[in-house]
């Protein structure tokens, strides 16, 4: 079911900054409650127009959404639910309502825009025809309290510079997603990268400014969770890598190797070599011993590079079972259904 902006909430919006006039933002959430409060107050009063697309919420996005003269989609959860899919039906949404929009500014409904953030990006934007993507620095809102949440903070700290992808949080040049077909509905995690594939597939460029972007809520505190975001970060690197072999391919085979080959190395050669084979179990270690190193040269602090490197490590378990759910359920002809971690 849709429903429409009333007429006048143009108008509500205020008078907009010329950097912000070309400015159009998707937002896309389910049961975010305060967290979805946070991400729509934080949206610039200049933006062109906002849609804010909603996958069956029971509490009240829809009315915070509506009561703050944002358009709203509510999608039609007979269709298998992806974010790709949200975010295409928001962008055509914004298409039909504002068809002069040249920059849309996708951000997920548990994320707040950072002030300032919007005139940057459409500064960087506006500096080259050929950058497609423009993303920075999503940080997490309360990176202490879990151990989780401050693994997502550290993970979102990439490099700086021309960047192969972006997150579900971007600037994007509304002509160059048009031009490749927007996100591909069917990838239930990893969309943002293969759809980065393909705009520079067609010499598009994606870039990462070094300034925060988004506060972004996690809400993380069971290991549960934990598992099933990595595990479905698995099932990512197989979906994706199957459509662009190039994309993926690292993490893949390292999720074989230490998720799958190695322990059954070690537990399969222990009863005929007396136990001997558990020694295999040892590249752990020294997996875990790299991977701190790596970060440590990145500045992090001794016990937060531990930490991260151990989670790396434990992480091939759920990323492998992530990546044999997708290939088991591809080998029947099912779709997986969406993986969610809270």
């Amino acid at each position: 079911m849709r429903r429409d902006l009333v007429p006048a909430a143009d108008s509500a919006r205020g008078s907009a900054p010329a950097a912000l006039q070309d400015v159009g933002v998707v937002a896309i959430g389910r049961n975010e409650g305060e967290r979805l409060h946070r991400c729509l107050d934080s949206l610039p009063p200049g933006v062109r127009g906002v849609v804010y697309v909603d996958s069956a919420s029971t509490d009240d996005s829809v009315a915070q959404a509506l009561r703050r003269g944002i358009d709203v989609l509510e999608l039609d959860m007979s269709v298998p639910f992806t974010a790709a899919r949200a975010r295409n039906a928001g962008v055509r949404r914004l298409r039909e309502r504002w068809p002069d929009i040249r920059f849309v500014q996708l951000v997920d409904g548990d994320c707040a825009v950072v002030p300032d953030w919007l005139d940057a990006a459409v500064r960087e934007l506006e500096s080259n025809a050929r950058i497609a993507v423009v993303c920075g620095r999503r940080r997490e809102i309360e990176p202490d309290a879990s151990i989780y949440n401050r693994l997502a903070d550290m993970e979102w700290d990439t490099p700086v510079g021309v960047a192969e992808s972006c997150g579900g949080d971007a600037l994007v040049r509304l002509g160059a997603v048009v031009e490749v077909g927007g996100y591909d509905e069917r990838i239930i995690s990893g969309e943002e990268p293969e759809l980065c594939a393909r705009l520079r597939g067609r010499g598009w460029e994606v870039r990462r400014l070094d300034r925060e972007m988004t506060r972004h809520d996690a809400a993380i505190s069971r290991f549960g969770q934990w598992w099933k975001r990595a595990r479905r970060a698995g099932h990512g690197y197989a979906q994706v890598s199957a459509v662009h072999p190039a994309l993926y391919r690292r993490e893949k085979r390292s999720s074989l190797r230490w998720g799958l080959l190695l322990p059954a190395a070690a537990l399969g050669s222990a009863p005929v070599t007396g136990g001997a084979g558990l020694l295999l179990l040892a590249a752990y270690p020294i997996l875990w011993a790299r991977i701190l190193r790596h970060r440590r040269a990145r500045g992090d602090a001794w016990r937060e590079a531990a930490l991260y490197a151990a989670f790396c490590v434990l992480a091939k378990l759920p990323e492998m079972a992530g990546v044999a759910t997708y290939w088991w359920n591809r080998s029947r002809g099912v779709q997986t259904p969406l993986i969610e971690y809270k």
